[in-house]
């Protein structure tokens, strides 16, 4: 790969060594003409910043050579400007709105999803917990995962691992504490990462340097075998090259043979894993060839094993059975020349181009279609990208099984990370708030939990928590939970784990205490849903339960959701058909419906129809016309006639939609007294549409010297479950003293 440190000396840069920079670039990338002058512009823009910083060239150079390493992915511009500038941007030299005139909303986009990976490692080091040092396996494992949540663009991840490259190549000159720092973090989890995009000669890279200074006399002896022998091993590998060159020559196949470079970390992880020797590792002395398609490789395999005696054990075919990442090859291990063990990888150059440059084999190589067998389509690459915009299995690095160790879940649903206040992280399921976060932590902590703090700002315990975001729990000296964090409607508990540690903390109270509680909060929700002569008894009945204290218990400890009475009553109540009378909700007239499955949402009691000019199905786009005397006529949305009718007679087109017929469908008032405020109509009207509530009528009365308000709303609702989630939902709106259903 380019280092520009060594190869373009821009410190005290011209104009025309820059030019000649940006065209080699935009040539390396293959990017059209004229992208060489955004090149230029983008470096002249860093170069600039750099010299207000007391870093002088240092952010400069390490922008131009992570685009130099981005180029041989031949990323597209967008990528490479913003690699050029992302280092200038980090180190607060200069914003993308000061760099307006090279930050196009793609290379923005770009630099803050770059930016969001780093903030992971600020956090951990502002934190003062060494999350990549001492802390557990699953620590970090789980920032692996973390980083790959946030990246949604592949192009993010490929500026990163660039930028973490610059950062190990420079090590060197760091203090040791600082130099440590990077090589862990790199070793744990930039290194992973690579591998799994299956980008091996980042992966090489930053696994050496990295291996250099976690355990640099590990590293310094092998370097020392290695060069001991280094003459030796290039003769032998001649003498190898030469015989396998005879042999292709005389079988008519097209190939390329070379020595395979030698990486100190596999061979040291090798020595590690066998309990070997140095002189007993296979692939000290090693050849690669390369070839055209797969019939080859196993064509070559046969006159390997033919010149020289193969060594049975050694042997893996990851062409028939590709690993996770995308690599494919043959290796074989055999007794060579002077019966010293030999490696060799046998492999198409398709297969090599996407061992070197994983996900990015694509950009690289679109163009050479000649070196590619005919399966070798992009659709293995989108594959590839939907596989990385999910959650990576990292379990080829950790040695897990996938099917034991909750990997499965990891995977196929959605997780976020989050962090704790000392920099470690959390993994939770999707949706998660602050109370399933204080659960998860200790159950302590979720009892006496009374707030939150996400990146430092006070939310809502029903906050939705995302991934990145920095969770400190607010706690009161007293574990009292409160039993609205029950209420599934209110949304302030997401995980069963939450909900199950709330429930048996209440079922361990007092029964007493729990009677009078759950006959406190009965009567509070028959008051608000206006319910009258009720029987009591015979929902303590049809719930299986001995008495009415134990109804009551039950409710008070959280075994039963208040739900679950409402339901049990409204079965009685619709069983025995004086619903009405009882309860008391006036039923709407039947909805019209087209037949007994197929419903139009939308029209009210209107007749409807079906037009026969286009015959719409249940599932297609469709809009209404009122007719004159025929109802509501029915057509697909790009029906002719309906389109007419649009620019004609606008005023009769209606909107409608297909839907399940609810079986009942009953008007209910509310009730709701707040304290006056700019935006409270809005936020009630919001609130049940999202809910797909209909409103009939709304009426308000104000009282300017108390600054209140009560309004009466007229709603349809289904049934008493979506009645009491509407006014549970209403009562936690900022300002709303009380939402009640009007007797």
């Amino acid at each position: 790969m380019v280092k520009v440190r060594e190869n373009y000396p821009l410190t005290a840069t011209g104009k025309v060594e820059l030019n000649q920079w940006a065209e080699h670039i935009a040539s390396v990338a293959g990017l059209p003409k004229g992208s060489e002058v955004q090149l230029q512009k983008a470096a002249n823009s860093a170069y600039v910043a750099s010299q207000h910083s007391q870093s002088t060239d240092s952010s400069f150079l390490t922008g131009l050579e992570m685009a130099s390493i981005l180029a041989e992915f031949r990323l597209d511009e967008d990528a490479l400007i913003a690699a050029i500038i992302y280092p200038s941007i980090s180190e607060n030299n200069s914003t993308t709105h000061a760099m307006a005139d090279v930050c196009s909303e793609g290379v923005t986009k770009l630099i803050e999803g770059v930016s969001r990976m780093a903030a992971i490692s600020n956090l951990r080091n502002d934190s003062g917990n060494e999350v990549f040092g001492k802390a557990s396996h699953e620590q970090t494992t789980n920032v692996r995962k973390m980083l790959v949540a946030i990246v949604d663009d592949v192009r993010v991840a490929l500026i990163k691992l660039a930028e973490r490259i610059c950062a190990i190549r420079t090590a060197k000159s760091m203090d040791k504490p600082k130099r440590h720092e990077v090589a862990k973090e790199v070793a744990d989890i930039y290194a992973p990462l690579a591998n799994r995009l299956g980008i091996g000669h980042i992966k090489w890279e930053l696994e050496d340097l990295s291996f250099r200074y976690l355990h640099p006399k590990a590293y310094k002896k092998i370097a020392k075998l290695l060069d001991e022998k280094r003459i030796d091993r290039q003769n032998y590998i001649s003498k190898v090259i030469g015989a396998i060159k005879t042999q292709v020559d005389k079988h008519n196949i097209q190939a390329e043979i070379s020595g395979r470079a030698k990486h100190i970390y596999s061979i040291w992880k090798k020595m590690q894993k066998k309990g070997v020797g140095f002189s007993e590792v296979y692939d000290i002395r090693a050849v690669r060839v390369l070839v055209s398609t797969t019939k080859d490789c196993y064509e070559m395999l046969g006159i390997v094993h033919h010149l020289w005696r193969n060594i049975p054990d050694e042997f893996d075919d990851y062409i028939a059975a590709r690993k996770e990442n995308g690599y494919q090859s043959l290796h074989t291990a055999v007794f060579g020349p002077d019966n010293k063990i030999l490696e060799v990888q046998i492999r198409t150059y398709a297969m090599h181009e996407e061992a070197e440059f994983g996900v990015c084999a694509h950009w690289l190589y679109k163009d050479h279609n000649k070196k590619q067998e005919g399966n070798a389509t992009s659709d293995g690459y989108e594959q590839k990208i939907s596989w990385l915009r999910q959650l990576l299995e990292w379990h080829e690095e950790l040695g897990v099984n996938v099917l034991t160790e909750g990997w499965l879940d990891s995977v196929e649903n959605k997780r976020v990370y989050v962090f704790t206040p000392d920099g470690h992280v959390v993994d939770l399921p999707d949706r998660s708030t602050p109370l399933d976060f204080a659960y998860r932590i200790h159950t302590e902590i979720g009892h006496c939990c009374r707030g939150a703090k996400i990146n430092g700002r006070i939310v809502p315990l029903n906050y939705i928590l995302k991934t990145a975001d920095q969770v400190e729990i607010l706690t009161g000296k007293q574990k009292v939970p409160s039993r609205d964090w029950l209420i599934e409607a209110l949304g302030y508990i997401n995980t069963s784990r939450a909900r199950a540690k709330v429930r048996q903390w209440f079922g361990e109270q007092a029964r007493e205490q729990n009677i009078a509680d759950g006959r406190a909060l009965l009567d509070q929700e028959f008051k608000r849903l206006a319910f009258s002569g009720l029987k009591l008894e015979e929902i303590v009945s049809a719930l299986k339960l001995q008495s009415l204290d134990d109804l009551y218990a039950a409710v008070g400890s959280s075994e039963l959701g208040i739900g679950q009475v409402i339901n049990a009553a409204q079965k009685i109540f619709t069983k025995d058909k004086h619903t009405e009378s009882v309860i008391s909700l006036t039923k709407k007239a039947p909805l019209m419906t087209i037949s007994d499955d197929i419903y139009i949402e939308g029209v009210g009691n209107l007749l409807t129809t079906i037009a026969t000019c286009c015959n719409p199905l249940p599932g297609e786009n469709i809009v209404g016309f009122i007719t004159l005397g025929k109802g509501v006529s029915i057509h697909r949305q790009d029906c002719s006639n309906i389109l007419q009718l649009q620019t004609d007679k606008p005023e009769r087109i209606m909107q409608v939609s297909w839907g399940e017929a609810p079986k009942e469908l009953y008007s209910a008032k509310l009730i709701i007294n707040a304290f006056d405020r700019t935006g409270l109509l809005k936020d009630i009207v919001t609130m049940l549409d999202n809910d797909r509530i209909n409103i009939n009528a709304m009426q308000t009365r104000s009282d300017k010297a108390n600054h209140s308000v009560e309004m009466e709303v007229a709603i349809e609702i289904r049934n008493f479950t979506e009645l009491s989630r509407v006014l549970a939902r209403l009562n936690q709106l900022p300002n709303i003293e009380s939402a009640r259903r009007k007797q």
